[in-house]
Formats: C-alpha cells, sequence, structure tokens
C-alpha cells in the first residue's frame, strides 16, 4: 500500500468570520456547518484506505495559541496526529510545503505523498473527494504535482483560476493559472469550460516537491530544512524554530512553484467544495427553513427571508429584515447584507489599526 500523509494546514485565523473567528479560535475549531468543527470533519475525510493508497496518521500545522483547543478536539474523535508543527509565526503556503516535505520525509521516506490540506473548507460529498485524492496519488506517485480544481458554477471572482491543459491520466497538466477575474473574465472563464477554481489543496512526493523547490525557490526550502532540524520536540509537538523561519520568505506555493514547474497537474474535483470563506457561503452552504433563514444556536426569526444568525450564547431575534447576516458573541456583534460579506475583514483591519486584541 502506498502512503498518503494529510498535512493539514490549520494556521489561519478566518477573518471574514469575525466576530466568531478569532486568532486563538479560528473558522477551523468552530462546528459551523456540522456537529463537528471544520478540522474535525477534515481529518475525518482522510481516515483509512482507498484502493491502493492508505492514510497516515495527520499532520497538523498550526500555531501555539491554536494548538490546545486543537488537540482537545482531536483527541474527543480519538485521532492521534503524528505530529503537531507549531509555527512561531505564519511564513505562507511555500513554507507549509517545504515543512512538510521535510516532516514527511523524515517519518515516512522520501515516497511518501503529501496530501496538503486547509483546515477550513467543507466539502459535501466525501467520497468523490477520496476518489480524486486516489486519482491525484497515481500521478503523484509518478513525479507530478497535483492541484485540484474545482468546476466552476457560476463567474466567482473570489477565486484563482486553472486553465487545463492536454490529458494526463485521471487529470490534465496545467496551461496557466489565473488570478482573481473582474465579473467579464469570470464569466469568460465559465463559458470556456477548460478553467477550474483553485481550491488550494496539493498533493506531491516530498522528494518531488523538494526538487522542485530547490529549482524554485531554495531560500523557501534552505530556511523551512532548518526550522525543522533546530525545532524543540516534546512529544508529538514540533516547535519549529524561529530563528531559522525569520529568513524565510513569505510567498505562496502556487507563485513559488506551482506557477513555474512543468510537473503541475490538475485533477478535476466535483466534491461540493466550499472554502467557508464568507458568512454568506456559510448561509450558501447550510439547509434552510421555508423562509430561507439559517439559524444557529438562540434565534428567533420573525419576518425574516434569507438571512443567517448566529448566537453564541445570547437570545438573538431578528425582525423585518431580508438578505442579512447577524452574529451575536460574548464581546461583540455584526450586522451585514450578505452580499457585502466579504467586507468584514475591513472591520477586521480597523480593529488591528485601534490595537483592539482583546476583540482579534
Amino acid at each position: 500500500m502506498v502512503q498518503i500523509v494529510p498535512v493539514i494546514m490549520s494556521g489561519g485565523s478566518g477573518t471574514r468570520l469575525w466576530p466568531l473567528s478569532r486568532t486563538a479560535s479560528p473558522k477551523q475549531l468552530h462546528a459551523l456547518v456540522s456537529e463537528m468543527t471544520l478540522v474535525q470533519e477534515t481529518v475525518m475525510r482522510v481516515t483509512g484506505s482507498e484502493g491502493d493508497y492508505v492514510f497516515t496518521p495527520p499532520v497538523i500545522i498550526l500555531n501555539e495559541s491554536q494548538h490546545e483547543l486543537a488537540s482537545r478536539q482531536l483527541d474527543a474523535l480519538g485521532v492521534a496526529p503524528s505530529h503537531y508543527v507549531v509555527e512561531p509565526f505564519g511564513r505562507n503556503t511555500a513554507a507549509v510545503a517545504a515543512v512538510a516535505a521535510e516532516v514527511v520525509e523524515d517519518t515516512y521516506g522520501a515516497d511518501a505523498l503529501v496530501l496538503l490540506l486547509p483546515a477550513d473548507h467543507h466539502i459535501r460529498d466525501v467520497a468523490a473527494f477520496r476518489r480524486a485524492i486516489a486519482a491525484g496519488a497515481e500521478l503523484a506517485a509518478a513525479g507530478h504535482i497535483i492541484t485540484f480544481g474545482i468546476a466552476p458554477d457560476r463567474p466567482e471572482t473570489g477565486y484563482g483560476y486553472i486553465l487545463r491543459g492536454e490529458p494526463v491520466g485521471e487529470g490534465y497538466g496545467v496551461s496557466a493559472f489565473k488570478e482573481k477575474p473582474d465579473r467579464a473574465r469570470a464569466e469568460a472563464f465559465l463559458a470556456d469550460g477548460r478553467y477550474y477554481w483553485n481550491a488550494g489543496i496539493f498533493m506531491f512526493g516530498a522528494a518531488a516537491a523538494k526538487d522542485e523547490m530547490a529549482r524554485y525557490c531554495p531560500q523557501v526550502l534552505d530556511a523551512s530544512a532548518d526550522a525543522v532540524r533546530l525545532a524543540v520536540r516534546e512529544g508529538a509537538k514540533v516547535l519549529l524554530d524561529g530563528g531559522a523561519l525569520q529568513d524565510c520568505p513569505s510567498i505562496s506555493f502556487d507563485y513559488a512553484v506551482m506557477e513555474r514547474t512543468d510537473r503541475a497537474a490538475v485533477v478535476p474535483a466535483d466534491i461540493g467544495w466550499s472554502d467557508v470563506g464568507s458568512w454568506n457561503a456559510l448561509w450558501e452552504i447550510a439547509g434552510k427553513d421555508g423562509d430561507g433563514n439559517v439559524a444557529r444556536g438562540d434565534v428567533e426569526f420573525v419576518d425574516t427571508r434569507n438571512s443567517y444568525a448566529l448566537s453564541d450564547g445570547c437570545k438573538l431575534g431578528v425582525v423585518g429584515m431580508t438578505d442579512v447576516v447577524v452574529v451575536a458573541t460574548a464581546d461583540a456583534v455584526l450586522v451585514v447584507d450578505r452580499s457585502a460579506s466579504q467586507e468584514v475583514k475591513t472591520v477586521v483591519e480597523r480593529l488591528k489599526a485601534q490595537d483592539r486584541t482583546d476583540l482579534l
């Protein structure tokens, strides 16, 4: 059996889901879609085996403030990660990929396959997801670096796109990566039929990734390798060395490797995917009542349509509203039109400027 090592990226803070999502308790550590938190959902998707491939215990990459809560949540599932890799500060996804390749190669050997997964996505069709992973694993075992593409169902301007090339196994070569488009270009991508949303899920052999990073971003690879080599280890906890990591450029894996390598391939994944990137995205994927409303917690709707409300404790009443999001926590309340929910990040930026760490 070929080993697939799930490496789950759980270091983000989910600012567009403020005020529920905070640095120490970001969106992936909340139960937003089901009774499980998003990181619990992610872990449970990558257990057991699929065809000729077996999933190892996961590696969780996160920051120190999240470690205790994440470990409690995985303990509750009876899941024991092989490593909790703790970042002293973020250095973007190229560093995460390099650290993952180092840890996986050290633990499982150069031929092990790394499955790099965000912890904060929701996937409705788990069986289809696992089939896509098996297809990607076959290509990754042959030396390709895989990204998984979501067939677009609307002209979305908030995602990057992937243009597929010639068929390769059960996937395609990558012709181009496209930045987040404006509305007109997104409509053209949708009409073309060869474009996929970039889900930010990757698969690669540990040695193959290191080879490409040595070629295209050697400073990222060297600094990340040093951060792992000099890490403080306490059981499963691996605290990366901050001095070494300080020398690592902050760049995404897409920019550093995927847009430059000739090994890139995309595997289509019709899996019911959502990046849970905004309150409106949560409304879209949630089950609704007869008026199109979604309630989480102790919520009362009166004469309200197509709205989302979440109470983290107190009784919340929403009256006479349409297309709104209302979120109440112990110390903050958010009210926003669903169509403007991406702009919640602006509130967070202002709180940072005011040094309101009590609310962040």
